[in-house]
């Protein structure tokens, strides 16, 4: 595969993304959709007692309109960097869309094509104990529908003892990778 274009050896055309700038809607579709598809883990970054940024993969659910629910084990440090300062970064990182370019890169040339990127900035907003048993109950019924089945099931009362629901409420988002070469996309949640 050519690092500039995409382009690899096959016979098959390459789909080509196009030459016309992409409007924030289509990138939001794109970045969304690959979310629901490709993206996997997610990178959650939180603030420590210093103020130094700490950060974990982490199995998160990002809604249409870039709100993002987290069901975890209550042991975690982060809940309570959380309290501390609820401001929090999600990032997901993938490989290049296909037909990606970099014709021109800006500062350095590193041969390759840039990544598909997904970074939402915003506030934790703790749920109470039947809103984390919902969001629990609806992420779990969609994993196990899918086939993915090794994860335990607790009962309302375990969700309770054990979980602990967040919800993100996003103040900003950033795509990369979703438009034309370089274009990026970058805007704030109201």
């Amino acid at each position: 595969m050519s690092a500039r274009t995409g382009a690899t050896s096959s016979t098959a055309p390459d789909p080509v993304l196009p030459s016309a700038e992409v409007t924030r809607a289509q990138a939001e579709a794109s970045a969304l959709e690959f979310l629901r598809t490709e993206a996997g883990f997610a990178q959650v970054t939180t603030l420590d007692r210093q103020g130094y940024p700490v950060t974990r993969s982490m199995t998160v659910f990002p809604a249409t309109d870039w709100t993002i629910a987290l069901v975890q084990r209550a042991t975690h440090r982060r809940l309570a960097q959380w309290r501390a300062v609820p401001r929090t970064l999600v990032t997901w990182v993938g490989d290049p869309a296909p037909g990606m370019t970099n014709e021109r890169p800006h500062v350095f040339d590193l041969g390759r094509l840039p990544s598909r990127v997904v970074a939402v900035r915003g506030d934790a907003e703790f749920m109470d104990d039947d809103w984390t048993v919902r969001t629990y109950r609806q992420h779990l019924d969609e994993q196990r529908a899918a086939g993915h089945t090794e994860a335990p099931v607790r009962t309302d009362d375990q969700v309770r003892d054990e979980l602990v629901g967040v919800l993100i409420r996003p103040v900003r988002v950033r795509l990369e990778g979703f438009g034309h070469g370089p274009q990026s996309f970058d805007w704030t949640v109201t």
